[in-house]
């Protein structure tokens, strides 16, 4: 029998969630509290999900979106996408630090001011491409994480988000299928 996203989904319960109205600070004490109570032989969350009012996920946090909350000045470069992608050079990237300045605060003096931060202000909102059924088989799992070069896939049941598919999971579910092959 071919599996299916259900099989492979960490429940919404599982995850590390925090509302809309929570700091950083409390995004980033969930996501401590959820490493240490996952499964141990599973690998670690890498992002907290964000519920609205009403209960339902609205965005998620990942690690990265708060090492870039951190340092506000990322948000005078514009769209960030990943540059290092087109073929700029690692002194290229160092000479955007000096020239916006970035990181120029202690990182004390940063993380203080950024304390209140409310997440609603930097979480990331999913694009249509990042959802996907529980009932969804794995290789449309795999094509969606492909194609849109995600980390994660909100998993839905009735159009209400009951998880989490990390490429993670997936990957370590692909890993046994190949060990097979070789015997």
């Amino acid at each position: 029998m071919e599996s299916t996203v259900k099989d492979l989904m960490v429940p919404l319960h599982e995850y590390a969630t925090v509302s809309e109205d929570a700091t950083l600070f409390e995004a980033v004490m969930a996501l401590e509290k959820a490493q240490s109570e996952f499964d141990q032989n599973r690998y670690r969350h890498r992002a907290v999900l964000i519920l609205g009012k009403d209960g339902d996920v609205v965005g998620k946090v990942s690690q990265l979106d708060i090492l870039r909350a951190l340092e506000p000045k990322y948000g005078d470069m514009g769209n960030q996408v990943p540059l290092s992608r087109f073929g700029y050079s690692s002194k290229f990237m160092t000479s955007l630090l000096e020239k916006f300045s970035l990181w120029d605060t202690p990182i004390h003096d940063i993380c203080k001011k950024s304390v209140g931060l409310k997440v609603a202000s930097f979480m990331y909102v999913p694009s249509e491409g990042e959802y996907i059924s529980q009932n969804a088989s794995l290789p449309e799992a795999i094509h969606l994480l492909v194609m849109g070069h995600h980390q994660s896939l909100l998993v839905t049941k009735d159009e209400k988000i009951v998880g989490i598919l990390r490429l993670t999971d997936v990957f370590k579910g692909i890993t046994q299928v190949v060990k097979t092959c070789n015997t």
